[in-house]
């Protein structure tokens, strides 16, 4: 949630926030008057109290019709204060209720726009010429079948649509880009985490995924659990509650978990293979640092994920997400999206994300600092990055690295995690 001083302060900024993103504007004046009537019941409750209390004092002493008359108005103190306090109560909900409606402030550098809108930050890795190679490229779906490494058509059987199977040489890449995406992670100073894969609704709601994104959480109704869709969720809520000490941070995560995804409103979408599913697996950055140190860590996050998609040799550009594209959470965004050659176009592989101090305020999650002689404790800041999601990334190592006879050429980076295999070779029939 942001601040509230911000929203006294400077409410036109948070309107113009609001606008940008195409969401409710109204929610804005409708925020400040709710928390106008929380302080000012706020204030009433404690004159009143404090009034009750000064009778307190007085009746003892007093005699006669002073003492009736103090008691009378004792009386109407009590039902008085009753009436504050349930006024302050109603009014401190209605705001905590709104504000957790309101999204984070955008960042004064992103686009504004829709899903369109972005901007091209960088474009880095050469496109193949499929052409002048003399062949035509085939999907990820058909190399993978080739391969003996995606089973989609058993996964349906056995789940459903966007479900699938990875088998053999399948299995063995995901595991690869798994240990070698931690094993990047943990090299750059991240500790590495398994994360649980349930959480309690107060995990979910603080992160910010029962807003705008609830359509496509999976939610497990007579345990009150939900299913996380990354494990952003998990790794943000891990120092839920918690006061850490300034010179902790930052402290830097690296998740690994499953992933569910209801995919709500993407019927007729990524239908043909593992792009868009409704489980799977990926490994997740995640940082708590000084708010200071916020933009400058978030660049920090988009270097990891080059290097990473660098690494694989794939050719992708970065783009800077536009208000409209944006989660409730992110105050900016930028999005690593790589070459698919079947599909003419670039796809999103990973993302960044600024969540400055919204997702810490949700979550009670605050820092202590020191120094002369004082101590001040405020919410820091939190981010996350993907830095492999596994069949998206999948779809992309067998489409550009594929070689005419079906093969498909192994990075450098993950050989040493697949024996050795400079070649994905086609299984046997």
């Amino acid at each position: 949630m942001i601040d509230l001083r911000l929203l006294r302060e400077d409410p036109d900024r948070v309107r113009a926030s609001q606008r940008a993103r195409g969401e409710d504007v109204d929610l804005v004046d409708a925020l400040l008057s709710a928390d106008e009537r929380r302080r000012a019941s706020s204030i009433r409750f404690d004159e009143l109290r404090s009034e009750q209390k000064q009778l307190g004092k007085r009746i003892p002493k007093a005699q006669g019709a002073e003492k009736a008359e103090l008691l009378k108005r004792t009386g109407e103190l009590s039902a008085a204060v009753k009436a504050a306090d349930a006024e302050q109560d109603d009014a401190a909900a209605e705001t905590q209720q709104l504000l957790l409606r309101l999204s984070n402030p955008v960042h004064p550098e992103v686009p504004v726009g829709g899903e369109e809108d972005f901007t091209v930050r960088e474009t880095l890795g050469e496109r193949r010429d499929f052409d002048a190679e003399g062949f035509e490229p085939k999907d990820h779906l058909e190399l993978g079948q080739l391969l003996g490494a995606i089973d989609v058509e058993r996964g349906a059987k056995v789940s459903g649509s966007r479900f699938y199977y990875l088998t053999g040489i399948g299995a063995l890449l995901e595991l690869a880009l798994v240990n070698a995406a931690i094993a990047q992670a943990a090299e750059a100073g991240f500790v590495p985490m398994l994360t649980p894969a349930l959480v309690k609704p107060r995990a979910m709601e603080g992160t910010g995924f029962l807003g705008q994104a609830a359509e496509n959480v999976y939610h497990l109704e007579k345990d009150d659990y939900y299913l996380v869709g990354t494990s952003e969720v998990p790794l943000a809520a891990y120092h839920m509650d918690e006061i850490l000490d300034a010179g902790s941070l930052p402290l830097r995560y690296a998740g690994f978990s499953p992933c569910f995804r209801r995919e709500a409103g993407s019927y007729g979408k990524d239908t043909r293979g593992i792009f868009r599913v409704h489980q799977f697996d990926k490994v997740e950055m995640f940082c708590f640092v000084d708010p200071a140190d916020a933009e400058a860590e978030h660049l920090r996050l988009l270097e990891w994920e080059k290097q990473w998609l660098s690494g694989l040799e794939l050719p992708y550009r970065v783009i800077d997400v536009a208000t409209g594209d944006l989660g409730a959470s992110a105050s900016r965004k930028f999005d690593c999206e790589a070459w698919i050659p079947t599909q003419g176009k670039y796809r999103e592989l990973t993302s960044a994300s600024n969540c400055d101090s919204f997702q810490a305020r949700r979550l009670q999650i605050r820092m202590r600092e020191s120094g002369d002689g004082k101590s001040r404790v405020r919410p820091l800041a939190t981010l996350n990055g993907t830095l492999c999601a596994v069949p998206r990334t999948i779809v992309a190592l067998l489409e550009n690295h594929q070689q005419a006879d079906g093969s498909v050429r192994v990075p450098e980076l993950l050989r040493p995690y697949l024996g050795g295999r400079e070649l994905l070779e086609p299984a046997a029939r």
